[in-house]
């Protein structure tokens, strides 16, 4: 079994909407702003490979846009699935399957490309294509809120292709990969939780994006409930601390993925590891 994480490039989002009601002055003890309050975070993203599957988890922000759109997240250090999957001696067509966590921008525009005639089609030609039915038809039918992270462009062509299918309708029988549903970000997103013969790991996708999100009231102002996500956070975080899960950062710019422990103030991060330096 392998399981490696990438990080497909950074990218900047206002740090006060990605903490929410926390004061910035708590806030920056985990991810600096910049002088326009903006913070840097990864692209992260997982490949799995077992049972004759080659999976990956979320494909990152893509590049169809355009250059008045991309302006706004300051990209930097951006790679794409060719460049990664070559250093494993791979390419797009040997990709079998793709989870798509939830369908906002940075989660999956990297699922589709544009061509050089214009057209959108799959990056991955072969796989196929795992979401969950609550969150795509939540996504297709969007709401006011989340209008503006649900791109036709990015997910349309999926079914398009046919290569759509849904978690909770399909149930894909894999040993070694559940999914955990929480709807506090957004309706129906899928939290893949990995089981190595060794370990469990919780990709946190954005229930918990990052380190600095894992105190309960530090909740991101994205959320369309954000009273569930703490809900959500603390029973999971219970879960995961009590079954000795290793948690999967999406978004942190530094930490990719750590242990938990049980404090005074709760659950808090123990030790942060790199995923390669936890599958030694």
């Amino acid at each position: 079994m392998i399981v490696k994480a990438f990080n497909l490039g950074s990218f900047k989002l206002d740090g006060g909407a990605m903490f929410g009601v926390v004061p910035k002055s708590i806030w920056t003890r985990y991810n600096t702003a910049d002088e326009h309050n903006l913070c840097t975070w990864a692209s992260r993203c997982i490949f799995i490979s077992c049972e004759n599957k080659n999976i990956i988890i979320d494909t990152g922000l893509g590049n169809k846009q355009s250059e008045a759109f991309f302006k706004h997240y300051h990209r930097t250090n951006t790679r794409t699935w060719e460049d990664v999957l070559s250093e494993m001696s791979l390419t797009p067509d040997d990709i079998t399957d793709v989870i798509m966590t939830h369908l906002h921008f940075d989660h999956v525009g990297g699922a589709t490309i544009k061509k050089g005639d214009g057209r959108i089609s799959t990056t991955f030609p072969k796989a196929t294509y795992w979401t969950h039915s609550g969150q795509w038809n939540w996504a297709i039918q969007p709401n006011d809120r989340e209008k503006a992270s649900f791109l036709e462009e990015n997910i349309l062509p999926i079914q398009q292709s046919g290569q759509l299918k849904f978690w909770d309708i399909d149930l894909p029988q894999w040993s070694f990969l559940e999914m955990i549903t929480v709807d506090g970000h957004t309706e129906k997103q899928l939290l893949p939780l990995i089981k190595t013969p060794t370990k469990k790991y919780l990709f946190a996708a954005d229930l918990i994006p990052s380190h600095g999100h894992i105190p309960i009231p530090y909740v991101m102002s994205y959320d369309v409930r954000p009273l569930l996500t703490m809900d959500e956070k603390k029973s999971i975080l219970q879960m995961a601390v009590d079954l000795d899960w290793i948690i999967i950062f999406e978004h942190d710019p530094h930490v990719e993925c750590c242990t938990l422990i049980h404090t005074e103030k709760g659950v808090r991060a123990h030790h942060f590891f790199t995923l390669a330096e936890t599958l030694l």
